[in-house]
């Protein structure tokens, strides 16, 4: 008996490895999930093993083929950006898989942006703030003018879908989303790579674009391969399928991203000034987004919390909005339609005197408004004019009540939701592959929502 058909997603995230097996409905038949050790670079600072990696995707695609009970028909990827594997002509690795979060030579940022018209004017037309090496063009930069030895071993540079991808096609491509997600490669204006990537020559370690929509690669066995996702975009094409109406998706973790891929406007410097930037959608249209360190914050400040008041930090996961409580802090400090002016993601409740609360749980309110506070002033820089009705949450987040009813007072021109869909990013890269091996309509429910409180009650969806 043939095996359920199904279509095989690989899920690089920074810390957890996924491979997720969704049917022809979309729902998930299997997942497996691991963290692998990271190593050092030559300067010691840690960084993904590319070996390691490797092979835990050629084994776990080994085993999905092997197994009787389904039968492979696609296969994709989304991954992190901001990350390159660096090839050499024998197409091995040519150096360590650079970490974003490395700490970039001031002398030598300051150089590149002086060479090629200052930070102001580069940030605005590549779409990006100044990251350091979260701008990955700028690790080849660093490579280029830090490590000529090492540069010159290197003949192809891949984002890292893109190498994964590779593991299993041998095949060399580009592909916009992880072009276009905070690199400084991309011209936004222009449409086409930055003056400075072919002025430094770095164009040519850059494979030809595919598009990631089509048409795919298809191997030996039978089995389309895509070309991979950034991450981050993958996970807004589910919202895409399933609402036709202009949304807006605040993705809460970590970081909370704004994302709005109706917003066409160029960035200005005031929103770059504030963590704003673009990202390219799989066809190459621009997707608006903000960026606010709020779930690092909440995790930080509720461990100062549960230590003052004795509690335990996760006590908060119990704590529902009260409207009375509310109304006592915004007598004295808060006013939703007023949020605090950004701060860099910093979050300023540490100016609160905590002895000034009553418990555990005023205080726990107040945290939460002033995190809104910040979330309203990010989201609102990229909610643009384009008659957005639609704001859904996912992640964390969304499960926060104080925060959710809140965030819905904070948008009374929007419909608020909270939004559920499993494997979001996975689910995208897997739409994408949906016309080369699946005859059956993409199912829109796969968005699940909820909605808040005071806010509309129609919802459009295709």
């Amino acid at each position: 008996m043939a095996g359920l058909p199904v279509v095989a997603v690989f899920d690089v995230g920074k810390t957890n490895k996924k491979l997720v097996l969704f049917d022809s409905r979309y729902r998930v038949v299997h997942e497996t999930s691991t963290s692998l050790d990271e190593i050092e670079d030559e300067e010691g600072f840690p960084c993904e093993s590319v070996e390691a990696l490797s092979r835990w995707v050629l084994e776990g695609y080994r085993d999905v083929m092997s197994d009787p009970a389904y039968s492979v028909r696609a296969v994709n990827f989304s991954g992190y950006g901001a990350s390159f594997v660096l090839l050499d002509e024998e197409l091995r690795p040519a150096a360590p898989l650079y970490n974003y979060l490395k700490p970039y030579p001031r002398d030598l940022e300051e150089r590149f942006y002086a060479r090629y018209g200052g930070a102001e004017k580069l940030c605005r037309e590549t779409a990006s703030p100044s990251l350091g090496s979260l701008n990955s063009g700028l690790q080849l930069y660093r490579l280029r003018h830090g490590e000529p030895g090492r540069y010159r071993s290197v003949r192809h540079a891949l984002h890292l879908p893109q190498y994964i991808s590779f593991l299993l096609t041998r095949r060399l491509c580009s592909e916009a989303t992880s072009v276009g997600c905070h690199t400084h490669l991309w011209d936004f204006i222009r449409g086409d790579y930055h003056r400075w990537v072919k002025e430094e020559e770095l164009e040519k370690l850059l494979p030809p674009f595919s598009d990631a929509q089509g048409p795919f690669h298809r191997n030996a066995e039978g089995v389309f391969i895509g070309t991979g996702l950034h991450d981050s975009s993958a996970a807004l094409l589910p919202y895409s399928y399933a609402f036709r109406q202009p949304f807006m998706l605040l993705s809460t973790g970590t970081w909370s991203i704004s994302l709005n891929p109706f917003n066409k406007e160029p960035l200005t410097p005031y929103e770059l000034a504030n963590d704003c930037l673009c990202f390219l959608s799989p066809s190459g249209t621009q997707v608006k987004a903000s960026r606010l360190f709020a779930g690092a914050e909440h995790m930080k400040w509720t461990k100062v919390l549960g230590s003052h008041f004795c509690m335990d930090p996760d006590a908060f996961r119990d704590i529902r909005f009260d409207a009375s409580v509310m109304q006592r802090l915004r007598s004295k400090s808060f006013d939703i339609d007023n949020p605090i002016p950004s701060n860099g993601g910093k979050l300023d409740f540490g100016t609160f005197d905590l002895s000034g609360f009553g418990d555990f749980e005023e205080a726990y309110h107040q945290l939460v408004s002033v995190l809104v506070g910040e979330q309203v002033f990010s989201t609102r820089l990229v909610l643009g004019k384009n008659g957005v009705r639609d704001l859904f949450i996912d992640g964390g987040f969304s499960r926060n009540d104080v925060y959710m009813h809140l965030l819905s007072e904070a948008f009374p021109d929007q419909r608020v939701h909270a939004a559920d869909v499993a494997q979001a990013s996975a689910l995208g890269s897997a739409f994408v592959m949906h016309d080369c091996w699946n005859e059956q309509d993409i199912p829109i429910e796969l968005v699940k929502t909820r909605q808040i409180p005071g806010t509309y009650t129609n919802m459009d969806r295709t």
